[in-house]
């Protein structure tokens, strides 16, 4: 008659020691169960008969799995033999199915995507603006294909998933989303996991969207009207000083709003800032009248790493992106006017009223502007005349506001 092997103990298993020679130990309460020591360690090993051959499959090893966690996968194993399964080949399935699952994640086109937001775009644009494309994918792209491996995306695949959208009437949205998967595709490609942009093969297959302007007041009579209807606003003070900026240094609402105190140098009277478009910072020279609305601010929102324009509604936050344009509807500018409208003014009045060059004002909108060869000038080229202009401008606005239109003078000169 066999001898009954007893249960093995956790007291039993902790005070194995390996002492040159491998052993093993049978667990007498769980059919097949063994304990196998060597020099590595202890581990956890099924013997059983499949297909008339006798195996042993790996449970894990000890004492990362307890004794009590061993018998549990033992009695699991033993299951799959019941229903005619070998737990050798179930195991295998199960590791490689695990390797897919985690090779597509990793190389899928919303973990790629996540990643060059993080690793690039938050860099290159203001947070806002990278939120806001962040949401765009999340919402029209990863549903359909975020699971999915770059490699495995084709032109057609994502069409349809554009084409979705430009049913739905947003036209724009859905070439704002071919822009950003190309981006995608192409920090994929230089990461490698991708090999080509799929995105650039639909330049041409989506609708043209219908280009819609911000609505700006450019005749002088309106925008005299206009800029009396801020000066009289009574708001939170960084409203009130965002609002009268906005119209003299015209940049995109974006940049104002979240500027920094550290980014000006108010003796020297210029505002040094990364454009939310991308592309190298920015220098602007500030008119005396902007200096004088940010140095009467200071002394309510100053910090040397605060928000210039900070929002009443959490701490270190800004502004938020609605703010402007809902003063501007307060003051019966809706439809008519928004934050983004004030840069469409200067670039007209600028140029068809008072004689501006073009380049300049370009520069100043923080457009590329170009030579003929296609070099684009360095940003700080024409500092100094972008500060007349500036000068110019504001003064040109203080006479609207005070009903006084001027006389345009000669063309200055480039």
């Amino acid at each position: 008659m066999p001898r009954k092997t007893s249960a093995l103990t956790v007291k039993e298993i902790d005070a194995l020691r390996w002492d040159g020679s491998d052993r093993k130990l049978t667990d007498g309460r769980t059919p097949g169960l063994q304990l196998f020591l060597k020099s590595t360690g202890k581990t956890w090993r099924l013997k059983h008969r499949f297909a008339g051959r006798e195996k042993l499959v790996t449970l894990g090893h000890y004492p990362a799995m307890g004794l009590a966690d061993a018998r549990q996968a033992a009695g699991e194993k033993r299951a799959l033999l019941a229903r005619g399964i070998d737990p050798v080949a179930d195991r295998r399935e199960k590791e490689a199915a695990s390797r897919a699952a985690q090779e597509t994640t990793e190389g899928s086109f919303e973990a790629v995507a996540r990643e060059w937001v993080e690793q690039v775009h938050r860099h290159r644009v203001v947070p806002s603006h990278a939120e806001r494309n962040l949401r765009r994918l999340e919402r029209h792209v990863f549903p359909s294909l975020g699971k999915v491996r770059l490699a495995a995306i084709t032109p057609g695949r994502l069409l349809a998933v554009l084409r979705e959208v430009e049913r739905t009437g947003h036209v724009e949205t859905a070439h704002r989303l071919r822009t950003l998967s190309g981006q995608v595709f192409r920090y994929a490609i230089v990461t490698g996991r991708a090999e080509r942009d799929v995105a650039a093969d639909l330049r041409d297959a989506l609708k043209t969207a219908e280009i819609k302007h911000h609505a700006a007041l450019t005749d002088p009579a309106d925008l005299a009207h206009l800029l009396r209807a801020i000066q009289g606003y009574a708001g939170q003070p960084a409203t009130m000083a965002a609002l009268q900026l906005a119209p003299l240094l015209f940049v995109r609402p974006g940049e104002l709003r979240t500027a920094k105190w550290d980014e000006f140098d108010l003796p020297a009277g210029t505002w040094n800032y990364q454009p939310s478009k991308g592309g190298e910072p920015m220098v602007t020279p500030l008119p005396s009248q902007a200096i004088a609305i940010l140095r009467q601010l200071n002394e309510v929102t100053g910090s040397p790493d605060g928000s210039v324009f900070p929002s009443m509604r959490g701490k270190g936050r800004p502004l938020s992106e609605n703010t402007l344009n809902a003063a501007l509807r307060a003051l019966g500018y809706e439809g008519m006017m928004t934050a983004h409208g004030f840069r469409a003014v200067a670039r007209t009045v600028l140029v068809e009223r008072l004689n501006c060059p073009a380049e300049w004002v370009e520069m100043q909108l923080g457009h590329a502007v170009k030579t003929a060869n296609g070099r684009s000038y360095d940003r700080t080229t024409y500092l100094e005349q972008r500060g007349t202009m500036l000068q110019r401008w504001a003064d040109y606005l203080d006479e609207l506001r005070s009903k006084v239109v001027p006389l345009v003078g000669a063309r200055t000169g480039t």
